[in-house]
């Protein structure tokens, strides 16, 4: 039986764009079957249950059979030619036998449900395709080239790009092809390269990926790897490589059944053709043998799995995690490791500013600067950037209830700061290097608190009045509230604590573990980087989970065991790499989700030893005693309904609040 795959809906915050149209849903071959076949299946019920003709519903009820089960059931038959019996033609064949004894309804049920589920999981594969082939379009489609002289522009195809072009990256635009600055001064946007939440000043012989956003300086780029080679077309290349090395995943219970359904078929062919040779009566064998597939069919088996998994993945969803599939649920319940990214994963990706450090006064402010006022000139300096340091700057003086006054003379200055007259105060605020550039001994002192803020993964910024240092603004990050106690229940959960995996540097992913209480920090890591470190993980035997949001999390999403994705911040590769989705963006959300998929396996189990037990019972009764066909279908049926019900236990709100008391 195909695992049955929940298409996650785009989470809220998202853009219309985000959204899976229905037209594309139609265009999926399983979607449009699936849907006849529900369609037929839900007016025959009807017509059935208030005593309709007999041929109006049977209609129906066939012409569900057909619609629903063509295609498994034809996957099936051409398996039987490579000697392989799949599940998929034995629930046809059940389906077929529930019809064959009078159970109509059931077995149309059966075939609703099998089309259903292959439907979704369609989906979710085309939306990751998609996905994919989108993330090419991060790339520019044009170059400017500069012709040997480097005067001369040309406008190019991205594809025609060699090694060693230069290359002009105006302000704004998007690099063209992985390479090294040649000439001119910038900060450029990394973030779905590296995940960095702050721009990186680049100047001459730094390096420059494809896809990532110029800021506000030129820059003369020389290409250094082939468009095609480039580190977003590797990311590409990895997400599609690890996703087909997951796709052959199958619950466990259907590895089990392939082996179960050769030997029941084998048995049933066996306890009708062996009475023949001896001498029995055809209709005495006919009726011992289809007795005996029915009650031997594993429709009580496959039953005992999908309750327990798909009421978790119901009432995950109510509670803003959306679990795409069966197979993901039983891989959850499997997590021993998690790997967690940093920004917009233990962080918010929204900068603030986290200490301010304030220099003695000189004139003309022998009287002292407080922090209000210091944020007050910086905020009023920084207002008409764009930068994301100067928002965060901004955001300090309001949430102290400082007004922001209009500044005059404004200069920007790339990988500097910028400069502006604030209420006749010439205010310059940007990096410490740039504008500390005396020797006597305040500036020293300055120095030497910059790089205490920056040992501790906090972005030194200075701010001068004048030419006056007053003052030096510690920038971070801001940690999300729950992150704490989510990294604590995941250690508790698995009886290790998670392990950070960033794009970011040392210092400040070492700085949010330390809040956290991570010890296993894995820093200023390119995507493939990641991935390597998640295979590390799965070699040494470990299940891991990887929880992250950006497009370069996605490979270290599709290579792990079972994957998470921050769904407000989320970019649309994450979110459709990811087999699953924090919706809310709530960190305790996963250990909780967690526990829940841990308490359906247990559910699993039990159910199967229940069905295992009724199954026992009435192939013994059919093969040493004489079971009447009425009693094995009840017994049958019987043994349905009760796993059914023990699964559906997990549907009532306290499943899931247990889990989250639990784990807070």
């Amino acid at each position: 039986m195909p695992p049955t795959t929940l298409a996650a809906p785009a989470p809220p915050g998202k853009v219309s764009g985000r959204r899976w149209r229905r037209t594309r849903m139609l265009e999926v071959p399983e979607v449009r079957w699936a849907l006849i076949t529900l369609v037929l299946f839900l007016v025959a019920l009807p017509v059935q249950t208030l005593g309709g003709p007999s041929w109006l519903w049977g209609s129906l009820y066939a012409a569900a059979y057909a619609a629903g089960g063509w295609e498994p059931g034809w996957a099936g038959l051409k398996a039987l030619r490579e000697r392989t019996l799949e599940v998929d033609l034995l629930m046809v064949v059940a389906a077929l036998g529930a019809a064959a004894i009078g159970q109509v309804m059931d077995g149309g049920l059966l075939i609703v449900i099998f089309a259903t589920s292959g439907a979704l999981e369609a989906v979710a594969t085309a939306r990751t395709a998609d996905s994919v082939r989108g993330l090419l379009d991060l790339a520019p489609a044009t170059a400017t080239r500069l012709r040997p002289g480097g005067d001369d522009e040309e406008n190019v195809p991205v594809e025609s790009l060699t090694v060693g072009d230069l290359v002009l990256v105006r302000p704004g635009e998007r690099v063209p092809a992985d390479g090294r600055v040649v000439a001119g001064m910038s900060e450029v946007d990394q973030a779905t390269i590296t995940g960095e939440p702050l721009p990186v000043a680049k100047q001459t012989g730094e390096e420059v990926f494809a896809g990532t956003v110029n800021g506000t300086g030129a820059l003369t780029v020389r290409a250094e790897r082939d468009p095609a080679e480039s580190v977003i077309a590797r990311i590409v290349r990895m997400v599609e490589e690890a996703s087909a090395t997951k796709a052959p995943t199958q619950l466990f219970i259907e590895k089990i059944e392939q082996r179960y359904s050769v030997g029941m078929v084998a048995a049933t062919l066996l306890l009708f053709f062996v009475p023949l040779a001896f001498g029995a009566d055809l209709e005495g064998a006919l009726l011992r043998a289809m007795t005996f597939m029915i009650v031997a069919s594993p429709c009580a088996v496959v039953l005992a799995t999908m309750p327990p998994l798909l009421s978790a993945i119901a009432t995950a969803g109510r509670n803003g995690v959306l679990v795409k599939s069966a197979v993901v649920m039983e891989r959850l319940a499997q997590v021993d490791t998690v790997a967690l990214d940093k920004t917009g994963t233990l962080t918010q990706g929204t900068l603030r500013v986290a200490e301010i450090r304030l220099l003695p006064s000189s004139p003309p402010f022998e009287n002292g600067l407080t922090e209000d006022a210091v944020v007050a000139l910086a905020a009023a300096a920084e207002h008409p950037s764009e930068h994301p340091l100067a928002r965060a700057i901004v955001d300090a003086a309001r949430d102290r209830d400082q007004p922001v006054a209009t500044a005059t003379d404004f200069s920007s200055t790339p990988g500097a700061g910028v400069a502006a007259t604030v209420n006749g105060c010439r205010v310059e605020v940007g990096a410490p290097a740039r504008l500390l550039t005396t020797t006597d001994l305040r500036t020293k002192a300055a120095r030497d608190i910059a790089g205490e803020l920056e040992a501790g993964g906090l972005t030194a910024v200075a701010v001068l009045a004048d030419g006056n240092l007053v003052a030096l603004l510690g920038i971070a990050d801001a940690l999300r509230p729950d992150a704490g106690a989510a990294v604590a229940a995941l250690t508790a959960l698995t009886g290790r604590a998670p392990a950070l995996l960033t794009g970011d540097n040392s210092a400040a992913a070492r700085r949010v573990a330390a809040d956290v209480g991570i010890t296993d920090v894995h820093a200023a890591l390119l995507p493939a980087e990641k991935v390597a470190a998640v295979r590390d993980l799965t070699e040494q035997g470990r299940r891991v989970l990887v929880v992250g949001d950006g497009v370069n999390d996605a490979p270290a999403l599709a290579a792990a065991h079972t994957s998470i994705a921050m769904g407000r911040a989320g970019s649309d590769l994450a979110l459709d790499t990811a087999d699953a989705i924090a919706v809310r963006d709530e960190l305790a959300a996963i250990p909780a989700a967690i526990g829940l998929a841990r308490t359906a396996r247990r559910l699993v189990m039990q159910n199967l030893a229940i069905a295992a037990t009724f199954i026992t019972v009435l192939v013994a009764w059919d093969l040493f005693g004489d079971l009447p066909l009425p009693l094995g279908v009840a017994g049958h049926e019987g043994s349905t309904m009760v796993v059914a019900l023990n699964g559906l236990r997990l549907l009532r709100q306290t499943s899931w609040s247990r889990h989250t008391a639990q784990h807070p």
